[in-house]
């Protein structure tokens, strides 16, 4: 019987353990029996069971095997110990006979999934007794509890009041959208061996809008033993300030940031010319979206002055010539592979791909969603704060993986249980009625 140091510790502690099942225990010490190679006969002398009831354990326990050891390999050691319980549990039994048929289960189901609108109630998302009482409206059943109805609604893995969003990207052309992932992907993948052996540093840029310096009326009751911590739900508004940062994807680092009312394009030209003066004699690459003061004409000028272009050259903007006469040349130039400047624009409406955006969800949730600011001044000083204390502290660069390219995933990628195949089995043929 195969088991490693960390599961023999645990079933020697279950042996031990007052709390728990006297079964429990009783199939651990099975379990630790057999990892001494003895023979189900000896095992259940020792015991004091069936010598079947052994040979059932002893299986189970191989059949869970491969599961238990993906749980320790990823999870905590608090979860693998769960799991171990789990699979020392007796089965589930079939029980009395079920009130409901299958066919008032499978209506049940049908109308979980279905808009509540349609059953002329005002709500988007059902709840247990909007169900349980639509079931004894349709006549469906004659009476049927909420407590049942949530019940069979966990069984069958339905959640109709949950929701998982998603976002489609505005760009027609699906190739052009697919050759534009896989180069910001391709622009993150290759940034650790380009600085390292051509001194090019890769940054993503991008703004945080709209931050509130909102100061809260009254000051804030830390939590206590017992006691949720509790805010004033009123507050004073001081204006707002917008950031604009830039996260280095090799080093981890926040380098430089911006912080004033306004994000014109002169704003954007003046970050991105500090950003560069932190390793003016550097290559960057700078990944950005595709808001239009990422390619106006102050940023164009500073490109070109950077890069010893002449500025007669760029042309004008108002004449519709040049360099500068529209986006699409604009954003040519920018982007041309051939710079030792150049932009990566991601494509619309898939900011995910910007991994600042990460760094912007930190803020977010340390700073700005329980803060109280007295002024602007006291924001920016906060923000400041926070990230020299984050690029100090727990500030690291991204584990990127993904190539751009669509993957295969599976719901549930280690290996089950024996309880765990039972259960699975008794959902498929739930479904399979629904079906």
């Amino acid at each position: 019987m195969l088991l490693t140091n960390t599961m023999y510790t645990i079933l020697t502690g279950l042996q031990r353990r007052r709390m728990l099942a006297t079964s429990i225990a009783l199939r651990a010490r099975i379990i630790l029996l057999a990892h001494q190679r003895l023979q189900n006969s000896q095992i259940a002398e020792l015991v004091d069971v069936e010598r079947h009831c052994v040979g059932r354990w002893r299986k189970r326990w191989q059949d869970s095997f491969d599961a238990i050891l993906a749980i320790q390999m990823n999870e905590s050691q608090a979860a693998l110990e769960r799991a171990i319980i789990d699979t020392l549990r007796d089965a589930h039994r079939s029980g009395s006979p079920g009130r409901f048929s299958a066919e008032q289960m499978v209506q049940l189901i049908s109308i979980a999934c279905e808009n509540p609108r349609d059953s002329n109630r005002p709500v988007e998302d059902w709840t247990g007794p909007e169900l349980a009482d639509e079931l004894q409206k349709r006549s469906v059943v004659d009476s049927i509890s909420v407590s049942w109805v949530n019940e069979f609604l966990r069984r069958v893995k339905l959640q109709p009041h949950r929701r998982k969003y998603w976002c489609f990207t505005t760009e027609k052309d699906r190739e052009l959208f697919q050759t534009q992932v896989e180069e910001v992907c391709q622009t993150y993948l290759n940034a650790p061996s380009a600085y390292l052996h051509d001194n090019i540093r890769t940054i993503c840029v991008d703004e945080m809008t709209s931050l509130q310096a909102n100061e809260q009326r009254a000051e804030t009751k830390r939590a206590r033993p017992g006691q949720i911590a509790k805010s004033e739900c009123q507050y004073t508004r001081h204006g707002t300030l917008s950031l604009t940062g830039s996260w280095d994807v090799v080093q981890g680092q926040m380098v430089h940031t911006t912080i004033d009312q306004t994000r014109n394009s002169d704003d954007f030209a003046e970050h991105i010319a500090q950003t560069i003066q932190t390793a003016p004699e550097a290559g960057w690459v700078v990944v950005l979206d595709n808001l239009n003061t990422h390619s106006g004409e102050p940023v164009v000028r500073l490109i070109a002055n950077l890069l010893g272009v002449d500025q007669d050259s760029l042309g004008d903007k108002k004449r519709r010539r040049g360099i500068l006469g529209s986006a699409k040349s604009r954003r040519e130039f920018l982007t041309a592979a051939c710079h030792r400047i150049r932009f990566v624009f991601i494509p619309k409406h898939s900011s995910w791909l910007n991994q600042i955006e990460v760094v912007f969800g930190i803020v977010g949730r340390r700073v700005m969603r329980h803060g109280s600011f007295t002024s602007q001044a006291d924001l920016r000083e906060k923000l400041t704060t926070f990230i020299d204390y984050f690029n100090q502290t727990f500030a690291k660069p991204f584990n990127w993986t993904h190539t751009g390219k669509p993957t295969s995933s599976k719901a549930d990628r280690r290996p089950r249980t024996w309880r765990e195949n039972r259960q699975n089995r008794k959902l498929k043929q739930i479904l399979a009625l629904v079906a």
